[in-house]
């Protein structure tokens, strides 16, 4: 059982949603669309469940062109980011609703209602209203309904962006585990590059309605293809410097000078881009390679445990995320370290040409 988009694009008001877009889902897959607001994630999404129509390309699902059919002719869920319960129906007519429009024996859909809400851990709740429930167990309910008629097509849009951090948390384990022990096809919708770590599985890359990458979640984060790819797929985005490389060293705007270590020798001179992760950056060096830049602080988020430092000089900007509570007043002049054997490097056409030695074993 596969899904497969050919070459499917969609415009509105002379605007491309979605663009020559090429994918296959199979069965039992859990699939991320990561892209920023606007990138064209649920357009893909309306398309692949049949809502919109695509102005040209084919979805194909077990080798049988579905492109016109309707959605009601469809076994696909979706789940939305707002909590779309019917709140004058129990939580257990909200879940037992789909296979009640099936026409499902009564027996059968006791039996489906009752496995769903306990596999969902919300099975004490069965006789009470939306409006008696928590946001989680909304959107339990929710999903649970969306589950309930093993559709075949499960996508999620940012069904956990309402909610707070520790039940998206728990209910992003529930979704890998559930999906592992099912065979249908889910596509989940985010536009955070540290979700679709945490759900793993394939990631697709969207920008203003195009495919960028896709695959294997950490291949795709270790090897993005090119600058864009890079940017979209870190949170605070990938720092890039412009720099040159000649026979005996690495320099930064023409600032920075470091000589060249044994990875970046194997570029041919020239000019490039290097990419360091804002997480890499440090205020104290970890390794004698490391390249001091002083900078003055132009910002500084503190967010929960991490800080978001934003930091500048008349070459350069840079973004830093520190684990801890960093406090710095705006102007402050500030040192930071850059880890040479962490940089991305791409060519001028923003192409990846190198990646850190580093993303094999270590931390990328």
């Amino acid at each position: 059982m596969s899904l497969t988009l050919e070459n499917l694009s969609r415009e509105v008001d002379g605007v491309d949603y979605i663009r020559d877009a090429n994918l296959t889902f199979e069965a039992g897959s859990f699939n991320v669309l990561l892209g920023r607001t606007l990138a064209g994630k649920t357009s893909l999404m309306r398309l692949m469940a049949g809502l919109d129509k695509p102005d040209s390309g084919r979805l194909i699902y077990n080798g049988e062109d579905v492109t016109g059919q309707s959605v009601q002719s469809r076994n696909i869920s979706m789940i939305y980011q707002q909590f779309i319960n019917y709140p004058n129906l129990t939580v257990y007519e909200n879940i037992a609703s789909p296979l009640r429009l099936a026409k499902m024996v009564e027996s059968e859909i006791d039996r489906r209602v009752k496995e769903t809400a306990s596999m969902l851990r919300i099975d004490p709740l069965l006789k009470r209203y939306p409006l008696e429930l928590s946001g989680g167990q909304q959107q339990r309910t929710a999903m649970a309904r969306a589950l309930v008629k093993d559709a075949t097509l499960v996508l999620f849009d940012e069904p956990l962006v309402n909610l707070d951090y520790k039940l998206r948390e728990e209910l992003r384990a529930e979704l890998r585990d559930l999906f592992r022990e099912r065979q249908c096809i889910a596509v989940y919708a985010t536009t955070e590059a540290n979700e679709a770590l945490a759900l793993g599985g394939t990631t697709t890359l969207l920008h203003e309605g195009q495919v960028v990458q896709t695959g294997p979640v950490m291949d795709v984060y270790r090897a993005p293809v090119n600058t864009l790819a890079a940017q979209l797929f870190s949170e605070p985005p990938m720092n890039m410097i412009r720099g040159r490389v000649s026979e005996t060293e690495v320099t930064f705007d023409e600032y920075s000078h470091h000589a060249l270590t044994q990875e970046l020798a194997k570029l041919q001179p020239g000019d490039y881009w290097f990419g360091i992760r804002p997480s890499h950056i440090g205020l104290v060096p970890t390794s004698d390679d490391d390249l001091e830049m002083s900078m003055e602080v132009e910002l500084s988020e503190i967010s929960g445990s991490e800080t978001f430092m934003h930091v500048e000089n008349s070459h350069f900007e840079m973004v830093l995320q520190l684990m801890g509570v960093h406090q710095y007043h705006t102007g402050s002049p500030i040192k930071v370290y850059l880890p040479i054997n962490k940089l991305f490097v791409f060519d001028n056409n923003e192409q990846l040409v190198h990646t850190p030695s580093q993303v094999s074993g270590g931390s990328v």
